[in-house]
């Protein structure tokens, strides 16, 4: 099993620090454009090997995508992070050529590869990737569900006060501040509803605070997040590379399911070897579907500024 990353900033080394700890993949390949980086991460990140007990084998390459040839998984990381007061959509002109190049690059060595898009704006970026490649709708996956849905657990566990494994939830919609619909309704303590234990005013509060997520951690950090983001990719990973059914929200192709067609936008799907194997039908409750729709909207106005 191999499995590529491009970008070999803070998210996409951490994402192959996490694949490589948790030890199923053969090797991984970081690549990058500036000179020596990728390297340069890889030879740290392989000083960590023998520490960490793992037998991955991590490869760093300056833009030479032949390095990538036969990868079965590949993550885009690529393009600039945000700055803090920089909102995802205004990352779009400048994103869109380096995924469009980069997915072209990848699948010119690997054509079966499956496509892991990270690059913000993220929903977009996916789309743009099903437009330009003719990849098949299965083998195009975008991340953002995944790490919201932790993040919304993380203030569900802070609010209950329980240990994270405790609870359970799940963010559907658009992977930005306004996009996410994070589903308290159906969000649980081990398998009790949370609403049995917080507030409506509290859960309100925790899903405005899940929304934010990204945003407040910029605002203290400077610049994007990394090690939720790659710890999130290397699940997405792990469920493809091993086959797992592993229920995941991602941004998915949609064509009529949940009344939406023509976007790529945050819904729970089923990963597998076959990258998405199912997309996952929810019974959502009108306000739900009100916000979802809402989300698509403009996730759609987004899509429009693409030079497609």
């Amino acid at each position: 099993m191999k499995v590529t990353v491009v970008g070999a900033g803070s998210v996409g080394a951490s994402c192959a620090e996490y694949v490589a700890i948790k030890n199923f993949a053969s090797e991984v390949v970081l690549l990058d454009i500036k000179e020596g980086y990728a390297e340069g991460k890889a030879m740290d990140l392989m000083q960590t090997a023998s520490l960490n007990s793992f037998d991955t084998k991590i490869t760093g390459s300056t833009n030479d995508y032949s390095k990538t040839a036969g990868s079965d998984v590949a993550v885009i990381t690529s393009g600039i992070p945000r700055k803090p007061g920089m909102t995802r959509e205004e990352l779009i002109g400048i994103n869109a050529g380096i995924v469009k190049e980069v997915a072209g690059n990848l699948i010119k060595h690997s054509p079966d590869v499956t496509l892991i898009v990270v690059s913000n704006p993220m929903d977009t970026m996916t789309y743009l990737v099903h437009k330009t490649t003719g990849l098949p709708k299965n083998k195009i996956i975008g991340m953002g569900g995944a790490l919201d849905s932790a993040r919304f657990k993380y203030r569900l566990a802070e609010a209950l006060e329980a240990p994270i494994s405790d609870v359970d939830g799940m963010v559907i919609g658009g992977h930005s501040d306004t996009g996410m619909v994070p589903l308290t309704r159906l969000a649980t303590r081990n398998s009790v509803p949370v609403s049995a234990f917080l507030s409506e005013e509290r859960l309100n509060q925790v899903s405005e605070d899940t929304k934010v997520g990204g945003a407040t951690l910029t605002k203290l950090l400077g610049t994007s997040a990394w090690y939720a983001p790659g710890a999130a990719v290397s699940g997405l990973v792990q469920a493809i590379a091993c086959d797992q059914k592993k229920m995941f929200p991602c941004s998915a192709l949609l064509e009529g399911e949940y009344d939406l067609d023509d976007i790529c936008i945050g819904v729970p799907v089923i990963l597998g070897k076959d990258g998405i194997e199912k997309i996952v039908s929810v019974d959502l409750s009108d306000s739900e579907k009100a916000k979802l729709q809402e989300s698509a909207a403009a996730v759609k106005k987004t899509n429009g500024l693409l030079e497609l």
